[in-house]
């Protein structure tokens, strides 16, 4: 797999999953593809107890390609980075983020969707998709979810970014620590203490059991989203303007249509 490091650890029932572009560990097609061949195999494998996602060096990830967002890439973007969120949630498998530095738009998604987020006090999390005049469809549904709609709805269409702290304050981030190392510590100790000594058929009847509310509106209203985004929203010209405008560096020219 090009852009997705994968190891094994706990006799083989944690799969470690590493995001690495070489950069900015941007969910492009390629990422999206390493992830969803990685999720049919996990499927094939009974023994998985846990999954873990990080970001390789000092952020998780900018989040998705911003030139495959253009109306030339954007249906094969979504519905391929859709994709990825329907096989988690079928896996029922315990997921786990593990969030440094800029954690944004995609990406954030990518961690919103585990059952457990632990992040450092480098971690900076956001949904900037509104700046580029576009919307999440995943987010727009989890956050609200987990943090409430108030909350939610402040990160959705303002589109700023908080802290670690401040995550933890809303109730996105499980715990925060003071650096990379002490999490990577601390999240050992907590797979070693929590999930390992428990069986990995009944782990998946729990994440499926706690999540059967998340998972049913995920799986009905992410669909009417994705279908308001290909279908409505990318036919304005201000969605077209903010992805153009990013691409050329420059500032955005709306026409509020």
């Amino acid at each position: 797999m090009e852009k997705i490091e994968i190891s094994y650890s706990h006799e083989k029932s944690v799969c470690k999953v590493i995001l690495n572009d070489g950069k900015r560990n941007i969910l492009d097609s390629v990422m999206m593809s390493d992830l969803l061949t990685l999720l049919d195999e996990i499927k094939e494998n009974p023994d998985i107890k846990l999954v873990t996602f990080e970001g390789k060096g000092q952020h998780f990830s900018f989040g998705a390609s911003v030139r495959e967002h253009s109306k030339e890439y954007a249906h094969d973007m979504l519905t391929t980075f859709h994709r990825i969120f329907y096989k988690i949630i079928d896996l029922g498998i315990p997921m786990l983020a593990k969030i440094s530095g800029q954690c944004l738009g995609g990406g954030l998604e990518l961690a919103l969707i585990c059952n457990v987020l632990f992040a450092d006090k480098t971690a900076k999390l956001g949904q900037p998709e509104i700046i580029l005049g576009v919307f999440p469809p995943p987010a727009s549904i989890m956050l609200p979810l987990k943090i409430g709609n108030a909350r939610a709805e402040e990160l959705l269409i303002t589109g700023k970014s908080i802290s670690a702290e401040e995550g933890l304050k809303l109730g996105l981030i499980n715990e925060v620590f003071q650096n990379k190392r002490e999490m990577e510590i601390a999240v050992e100790e907590w797979i070693s203490k929590y999930i390992v000594p428990k069986s990995a058929s009944s782990l998946k009847f729990a994440v499926n059991a706690a999540r059967k509310t998340f998972n049913h509106i995920m799986k009905n209203k992410l669909p009417e989203l994705e279908n308001e985004y290909l279908g409505r929203l990318m036919d304005t010209k201000d969605a077209n303007e903010g992805i153009q405008s990013f691409i050329e560096k420059r500032k955005p020219v709306w026409k509020n249509c």
